[in-house]
């Protein structure tokens, strides 16, 4: 399916939120998703899913996730200095002004043209991923795909010393794909497990997946790329965004 791109700004908090945001060029009423970048925001590794994604029917819009800090358009390198820049404006950023982009987001592709009433999703990577697994918290989100998220487990994200995301699995109605990689350092086998242990132990519905490959194993640049593992992942993800949101 061929799609549409464009750059749209709108407000969150007061300020200035740039998106990314990609759907389908035929017309017609299609889900919508909010995709949440790493740290880095929206590098071409991102804006690349967001086009993957409309091209199997979906709008899907993608926050820069620093726009209080950051002027629009800002994009951090893939090296040390740039994961220094990210980690720090993440370290600026509270939790509810994460919240409240998710929300500004959601609203935005509530009242899409585009967008079919009530078919919300959300799908995320690195802290992405635990910006997703928070927007699930919105009873609007139907899907959500939590791609190696960071702090989840720990409870660090942000600027809070603790966003306390695992105490609200109960608000959670969508349902789950958690993905992460077999060699994460950054969600190490005793984080995976208190995840996992957490959603067994919940009433939401979920699916937890394990790649062979380390941290980032999605991104299509660089060498953690796993291009085999990648696109299981995508496959399953795409399907449940199509069976849940039907």
């Amino acid at each position: 399916m061929q799609f549409t791109t464009k750059d749209i700004d709108i407000r969150s908090g007061g300020s200035l939120m740039r998106m990314y945001v990609a759907a389908p060029r035929e017309a017609g009423k299609y889900p919508g998703i909010v995709l949440w970048s790493e740290i880095f925001q929206l590098t071409g590794p991102i804006r690349r899913s967001v086009e993957r994604l409309a091209g199997h029917g979906f709008v899907v819009a993608a926050p820069e996730i620093y726009h209080r800090i950051e002027r629009p358009g800002v994009v951090m390198p893939y090296d040390d200095i740039g994961r220094m820049w990210g980690n720090e404006d993440a370290a600026k950023t509270a939790v509810a002004e994460f919240d409240a982009d998710a929300a500004a987001t959601l609203d935005y592709l509530n009242n899409h043209a585009q967008v079919a009433a009530g078919k919300l999703a959300t799908m995320g990577f690195c802290i992405g991923g635990h910006l997703a697994f928070r927007a699930a918290l919105d009873p609007r989100v139907r899907a959500a795909v939590c791609c190696y998220p960071t702090g989840v487990h720990s409870g660090k994200l942000g600027s809070d010393p603790d966003a306390g995301t695992l105490r609200r699995l109960g608000e959670i109605n969508a349902e789950m794909l958690v993905v992460f990689g077999e060699t994460d350092p950054h969600i190490p086998a005793a984080g995976r497990k208190a995840l996992i242990d957490a959603l067994a132990a919940s009433s939401v519905r979920h699916t937890i997946r394990h790649a062979p490959g380390e941290h980032a194993f999605m991104r299509d640049e660089g060498m953690r790329y796993d291009p085999q593992s990648a696109d299981a992942v995508w496959a399953e993800a795409i399907a449940l965004f199509h069976r849940t949101l039907a």
